[in-house]
């Protein structure tokens, strides 16, 4: 089977869509797959050993998000490549130019498509002052995905919101996380001493994108009143963003690691007590089971994969998402129960060592066979009229 992945982001760029493509990629690799991956020019030029094809296209940075790249539109050209080497299924991850391009590709072509939505377009939109344009994109991206053979995306209450906004064909595929990477036992005192952290000071972790989209804004007023709370609190954050520097001078005392990855991340979040994640932005975040798989006890809005995961108080803490102050408090009263923290920790891992990204993979395989069984069939059917 051959199937084609299309992402304006694809590893190594730091965020959930890439991580999450990455495995899935992996595992189809693993069945035996053969994959065609279609990104926009990486800034090294690097191949990726996993596809068969890796197809480059001409791409530009966001002016908003300078970090993100998105494809130039391309479908002449992904029409002579899938005329040449079609693929049995294509996935679309990102709804950009090139994603629209595929789309348009395969719909000529007649390939059976399946489209992620990974991204909350809205916060996105109204951290950036771009609210005047939600209307728009609101139709755009409906009109995208019912284009498509299946939708998919991580959360049961993902799927409600969009069906009741008039999306068709849309499935849960949630995710998973790599439960032997992170893990309490990759705890690294070293770490923790150039933290500044003693063995029994708490340390509060963030990992992600330092961005308003984020919700950052409550993140540092979070870990402030976490450090009055309880003076030996040790804040650590890791990743990177434009809100960098002024987080910085409103935590004076505390640790940026800047962006990490595999085992040196792994060692970060099991090296840390608590994950504390007030963002809202996410379809789902990966960091959630990861923070959990490590042992931390997080705290988070009751949404996308703390929705899902997390019972308050039983593996972790959950606060109403229109209750910033519920979570402020929540924070500062986790940070002095050390207690409390470890027994939540403790049940988190619990809960997330049965997240298998192999599990993830199969169901994803299972949906792509699925929609070209679908496709087959009313070709052959159309034939036969």
């Amino acid at each position: 089977m051959r199937i084609a992945l299309v992402s304006e982001t694809w590893a190594p760029e730091v965020n959930g869509v890439a991580h999450t493509l990455s495995q899935l990629a992996s595992h189809l690799v693993s069945k035996g797959v053969t994959l065609q991956l279609i990104r926009p020019d990486p800034a090294g030029g690097e191949r990726d050993t996993l596809a068969e094809r890796d197809v480059h296209v001409r791409g530009v940075s966001l002016p908003i998000y300078a970090d993100v790249h998105v494809g130039w539109p391309c479908r002449r050209r992904l029409v002579r490549l899938w005329r040449q080497e079609r693929p049995d299924a294509i996935y679309i991850a990102t709804e950009g130019p090139l994603g629209w391009s595929a789309l348009n590709a395969a719909r000529h072509l007649q390939i059976p498509v399946v489209s992620g939505f990974h991204t909350n377009f809205d916060q996105y939109a109204s951290n950036y002052h771009l609210g005047w344009s939600i209307p728009i994109a609101r139709r755009g991206l409906r009109y995208f995905h019912n284009r498509c053979d299946a939708t998919l995306v991580p959360t049961v209450a993902q799927r409600q919101a969009l069906e009741d906004r008039g999306y068709r064909r849309v499935s849960v595929l949630a995710r998973g996380v790599d439960a032997e990477r992170y893990h309490p036992l990759r705890r690294d005192a070293e770490l923790r001493r150039q933290w500044g952290a003693s063995p029994h000071d708490p340390v509060a972790l963030y990992v992600g994108r330092l961005a308003s989209e984020k919700n950052i804004e409550l993140l540092a007023t979070t870990m402030a009143a976490m450090q009055r709370a309880n003076p030996s609190l040790v804040q650590v954050l890791v990743g990177d963003g434009p809100a960098r520097k002024n987080i910085a001078q409103r935590l004076p005392d505390a640790v940026f690691t800047g962006f990490q990855k595999g085992e040196a991340l792994a060692r970060h979040y099991a090296s840390a007590d608590m994950f504390i994640f007030p963002s809202l932005s996410e379809t789902f975040g990966n960091v959630v089971p990861e923070a959990m798989a490590s042992g931390l006890a997080v705290v988070a809005f009751d949404h996308a994969a703390a929705k899902e995961l997390i019972t308050d108080d039983v593996d972790g803490r959950l606060v109403s998402p229109e209750d910033g102050d519920g979570f402020i408090h929540a924070a500062s009263e986790l940070c002095q129960q050390p207690a409390l923290y470890a027994r939540l920790g403790r049940q988190a891992r619990q809960r997330a060592s049965g997240l298998s990204w192999a599990h993830i993979g199969d169901r994803f395989l299972a949906h792509l066979i699925q929609v070209q069984g679908t496709q087959h069939a009313a070709t052959h059917s159309t034939s036969q009229v």
